[in-house]
């Protein structure tokens, strides 16, 4: 039995570790970002609601809660739903079947689907 001996390119696999670690921390620090916006932007819409409301000459307080509660939202979600459904007009579904005089057509014939040959 000979030995297989193989040949190893180090640079191929010293590369492909520094892509995977570059694509990991690329990854990471992505969500770590995306992270810290999701987490900070109502506080920055907060800020933005007060400032426009200190502009109108409207008091806030800064204990006062600015955002809407989630049954609030589903309720108000579900009257604008009920609401947009009943402006439609409501149309009258009549069909009307008339039967033709004329009962033979080439589509409905049996005879083209029995003696069906391919003459070359």
């Amino acid at each position: 039995m000979l030995p297989i001996h193989l040949a190893i390119d180090w640079n191929i696999v010293l590369n492909g570790l520094l892509i995977s670690a570059v694509g990991y921390v690329v990854v990471l620090i992505a969500l770590a970002a995306l992270y810290y916006v999701f987490r900070y932007l109502p506080n920055v819409l907060h800020l933005q609601i007060r400032s426009r409301l200190r502009r109108q000459g409207k008091p806030v307080h800064k204990d006062e809660e600015l955002s809407i509660v989630g049954d609030v939202s589903a309720a108000i979600a579900t009257a604008l739903y009920l609401y947009l459904n009943e402006v439609h007009d409501e149309e009258h579904t009549i069909m009307t079947i008339k039967k033709v005089s004329k009962t033979y057509s080439p589509w409905s014939s049996k005879i083209f689907g029995v003696s069906n040959r391919i003459r070359r």
